[in-house]
Order: C-alpha cells, then sequence, then structure tokens
C-alpha cells in the first residue's frame, strides 16, 4: 500500500451497505484520514444515513469523526422511496439489534461544513461522494468558490458505455438527482468520476466479509458482514455472474481505491454532461470526441471529468482484502 501524506477526506454518503464498505476501507488505508462524513438522502432517507454514518463509527472507534445530515429531497425532480428491498429498511441489511451509542451529529448542515472545511484549508480536502450530489451542488450555490478551495473531488456515480441500473442509461444516484449532478459536473472540479463502468466489473464474495469478521472478531466487522449478505441476496438473484460466487458489485469502495491506487485505473478524460428530464433522465454523456457540435453545453468553460472505464478488478479485490484485514479498528 501507498503510505505517503493521506488525502484528507470528506465522505459524502447514504449509507447503504457498499457504502459502509466504502467508509470501513477509508478508515482502514493509511492513504485516506476522514475528517467528516456528510450525509444524503438515497439508499435510506437523509436521517437514518446520519445514524448509520454515526453508529458505523462509534462501533468502529472513530466517534470523534464529525458527522452532519444534508440534502433530503432532490434539487427539482420527484423524489423516490429508499430501496429497501438493496439495502434494507435500515440501510444495513436490517440489523437484528444495535448496541448503544452516544456520538452526536454535528449541527451544521451537510453543506455548510462541506464550505466551512474548504474554507479553512483550502487547497487540502478531496470529497469523496457516493450518492446523490445535492451535498456538493448546494455547497457551490453557498461557495461558487468551492472548486478552487477543495483539492479534488472522487464521485461513485453514472455510465458511459455499460448499462444503467435504474433505467437503460441511468445509474441510481445521478438519476436521483439529476440536476445537482449536472451542476457538479459543470463547476469546474479537479472531478473523477467512479461509475458502472468500472463497479460492474468488480464482484465482491460474501465469504471474504466472512473472513475479515472472523480475523477481526469485532462488531464493526460482524455488521459489515451482515449487511452484505443481505445485500448480495439482492444482487445475486439479479445478475449471473455475481449469483455464481454469492457476492455483490463493489460500487462505493471503488471510489476510495480510485483515490488511493488511481494507477489501477484507465481513464479517458472529457466533459460531462447530465439529462435531467426525459426518457434519457440521469444519462451521463461523456463528449469522447474533439469536434464543434451544434447543440449548446458542450462548450471549452467546461473543465474535462476523469473518467474511469477499465480497471485492475483483481488486484483491486486483493487491495480491498489487505486493506480491510489490517489492524485497523480501534475499540
Amino acid at each position: 500500500m501507498k503510505t505517503s501524506i493521506p488525502h484528507r477526506v470528506i465522505y459524502d454518503t447514504d449509507p447503504g451497505v457498499d457504502d459502509a464498505m466504502a467508509l470501513y476501507y477509508a478508515l482502514a488505508h493509511p492513504a485516506t484520514d476522514v475528517v467528516g462524513v456528510t450525509t444524503t438522502f438515497g439508499n435510506v432517507t437523509v436521517a437514518q444515513a446520519a445514524q448509520n454514518a454515526l453508529y458505523l463509527l462509534a462501533i468502529a472507534g472513530r466517534p470523534d469523526i464529525p458527522v452532519t445530515q444534508g440534502a433530503a429531497a432532490p434539487l427539482l425532480k420527484r423524489g423516490e422511496a429508499p430501496p429497501e428491498h438493496i439495502h434494507g429498511a435500515d440501510g444495513l441489511g436490517n440489523l437484528k439489534e444495535r448496541v448503544a451509542t452516544n456520538n452526536q451529529a454535528d449541527p451544521r448542515s451537510s453543506a455548510q461544513f462541506i464550505v466551512d472545511m474548504a474554507r479553512q484549508h483550502p487547497g487540502e480536502i478531496t470529497v469523496v461522494a457516493v450518492g446523490p450530489l445535492g451535498n456538493l451542488a448546494q455547497a457551490l450555490f453557498m461557495e461558487p468558490a468551492l472548486p478552487r478551495l477543495l483539492r479534488k473531488v472522487v464521485i461513485m456515480g453514472g455510465a458511459v458505455l455499460e448499462p444503467g441500473n435504474v433505467s437503460p442509461v441511468a445509474e441510481a444516484n445521478i438519476w436521483n438527482d439529476p440536476h445537482a449532478a449536472d451542476a457538479v459536473f459543470c463547476a469546474g472540479f479537479d472531478l473523477t468520476m467512479v461509475g458502472l463502468d468500472v463497479t460492474h466489473q468488480v464482484i465482491l464474495p460474501v465469504i471474504l466479509f466472512q473472513k475479515i469478521a472472523q480475523h477481526h472478531q469485532h462488531l464493526a466487522t460482524d455488521t459489515l458482514h451482515h449487511a452484505v449478505a443481505f445485500y448480495a441476496n439482492f444482487y445475486s438473484g439479479l445478475y449471473p455472474q455475481v449469483a455464481e460466487i454469492h457476492g455483490c458489485f463493489g460500487h462505493d469502495v471503488l471510489a476510495f481505491v480510485a483515490l488511493t491506487n488511481p494507477e489501477l485505473f484507465t481513464t479517458q478524460s472529457g466533459r460531462v454532461r447530465v439529462a435531467v428530464e426525459g426518457l434519457a433522465q440521469g444519462q451521463t454523456m461523456l463528449r469522447r470526441k474533439d469536434i464543434a457540435y451544434p447543440q449548446e453545453g458542450w462548450g471549452s468553460e467546461l473543465r474535462d471529468t476523469h473518467v474511469c472505464m477499465e480497471v485492475q478488478a483483481q488486484t483491486c479485490k486483493v487491495l480491498i482484502e489487505a486493506t480491510l484485514l489490517a489492524p485497523w479498528l480501534q475499540a
């Protein structure tokens, strides 16, 4: 593993099973320093997302990391019910019980927290966003200089060549708040997109998380194993290649892998826009050819996005396993 100066990360999330997987990878990896967790609606309501973030941090021995509650609904489109059949009604595979914890949410909104941290630490903070992008969009409205204040942004969302998972062309995080996503893609961030083109190439078996739980003998990894087992039942019922190993796609954790080990990905850079209405709502469109289009919206004023198109899947699996097996839990 690389052990250079860690990335100072705000984790923007809607936990969510794969969000929990990504959080624990980030806590375990020496190249990431999680300085805050901002929550949004998506896999669960935003109130449940904040509760889950607080719980996951507390049982992992990191109640010191601030958690904020943010966007509760899309900017403009009609909201959707959380997908209980994928993540469970509680977002963590319907845990039978939770131990008592006493860490409390930071009273600031998620957008305010992002702005405050960016202003206090200009050029130092990376936002890793793995849910709908309302918090980043609202932070942009509050601080138009945000793209210059943040070091970079990595998002899990979108698809270019791979079919979508909520429509033939749309990925769920972008579809849930397409107006926010388009605002983020157009803002001028140093932005990396980790979408279905690569996340559908990395299938993580439940047995891996069983191994991690048995190794650590800890409530946090037991909780993750339980959640992943629930999540894998959904994916194994939908995708034959996932059912073969009884696992799940490594969606959100790959956003952190792209941050810690970018050499494992092949990217294509170009301007990205989001369809905000109609049958294509939520589609992420990558300008793959440098030609002059008659349609507006693809001008040179837009900064290119680095879009992950290929991934070294087996190496990613080995890295995720090694990271989560390492001694990282603090309680």
